[in-house]
């Protein structure tokens, strides 16, 4: 981690000799912010006002809460970009609860440097989004308000350094990553083997993408070395003004103990529809399935594993140009009772509406 920060930080140096003077420096640097607070309505209460484990977005129940508050600098030149972001919020707490003190509360911080003058070429260091899936953090910019089971559980961050290159008709997207880990700043303790990544990104068209992302290294120390190989793919198609579809399916598998060749494998499909009512308003739903029977990402004490279904109706209103709301009612049904319900009893379903008001500043 010490490394991948000094190259941040070398490359940050570097920015005032491409900057002609303090003017030219302002003109390059913006600021956003994002802010999205939230109330749960949990049909069957607990007493501890939590949903799930499994769930890191929106998870406090039956109260107003804020979900992510984060404000953002960005620098960018023709060849040089740095971008900072501070964030508060429970998903900074369930997300980034492994890492310690004050990198709590990074979002993202990374400087990159590009490398052929003629060609897209950029090399990245610092904490970055993650490489994997078509979710993020930031609310507004997926279709539903809640996130999908694979969303929740795969990175929504990582911290490296990549090397990605775009064509120059930019249907193309090619990227690399030396990685600390499955979602870590900070490698774990007694973890010498780093994580490696990549990414291809194809757009036939305006209205397509299709995204291909794997992962392969290990999350445990050295001593219980178990690697990990995950596939994620997924299409994007806006079929037309008004209609889009998202579908994905991920795999992953992992060892089953140090220096096995028997692996436990997971997998995750999911489809997502969305009709535009109107520029300001839309309606989407989405069915998901997610298969874990040995409890490698999602540990359960049941016969079972984690075998899931789930499904969402969400709709959005966009009040204004940065003010959208949001409500969903979502329900899980699993194939064993894994659930808390009403008096700490096990059930099969989980039923929530959630609600939400989302402020971009941009």
């Amino acid at each position: 981690m010490k490394t991948v920060f000094l190259g941040a930080l070398v490359i940050a140096a570097a920015m005032p000799a491409y900057s002609q003077d303090s003017t030219e420096t302002r003109n390059h640097f913006t600021i956003s912010g994002y802010v999205e607070s939230y109330y749960v309505q949990d049909f069957h209460k607990t007493e501890n006002h939590t949903l799930p484990g499994f769930i890191y977005n929106h998870n406090r129940t039956n109260e107003v809460n804020l979900n992510l508050a984060m404000l953002r600098g960005s620098y960018n030149t023709d060849r040089l970009r740095a971008n900072i972001s501070l964030a508060a919020g429970t998903y900074m707490n369930a997300n980034y609860a492994a890492e310690p003190g004050v990198l709590k509360n990074i979002y993202e911080a990374n400087a990159g440097i590009k490398l052929a003058k003629n060609h897209n070429l950029w090399l990245d260091a610092g904490i970055m989004p993650s490489h994997i899936g078509f979710e993020s953090a930031i609310g507004k910019d997926n279709w539903m308000l809640t996130r999908s089971l694979m969303a929740e559980n795969t990175p929504y961050f990582e911290s490296g350094a990549k090397l990605g290159y775009t064509s120059n008709n930019e249907k193309w997207y090619l990227s690399a990553m030396y990685l600390n880990g499955w979602q870590r700043i900070q490698r774990v303790d007694g973890n010498s083997t780093p994580a490696f990544g990549t990414q291809v990104t194809f757009k036939p068209a305006s209205y397509v993408t299709l995204n291909y992302s794997t992962f392969i290294g290990s999350d445990k120390p050295d001593s219980l070395r178990q690697m990990r190989y995950y596939h994620n793919v997924y299409g994007i198609f806006q079929l037309s003004e008004k209609w889009g579809i998202t579908t994905g399916f991920d795999i992953g598998s992992e060892q089953n103990q140090k220096g096995s060749s028997s692996y436990n494998t997971w997998y995750v499909p999911v489809l997502i529809a969305r009709f535009s009512v109107s520029p300001k308003f839309n309606i989407a739903a989405r069915g998901e399935y997610y298969h874990d029977k040995k409890g490698v990402i999602i540990a359960t004490a049941s016969d079972h594993g984690f075998q899931t279904y789930g499904l969402s109706i969400n709709c959005d209103y966009a009040i204004s140009s940065q003010v959208m709301w949001r409500m969903e009612a979502r329900h899980l049904n699993s194939r064993d009772a894994i659930f808390n319900g009403a008096s700490d009893k096990l059930t099969r379903n989980k039923t929530y509406m959630t609600t939400a008001i989302t402020f971009a500043l941009n």
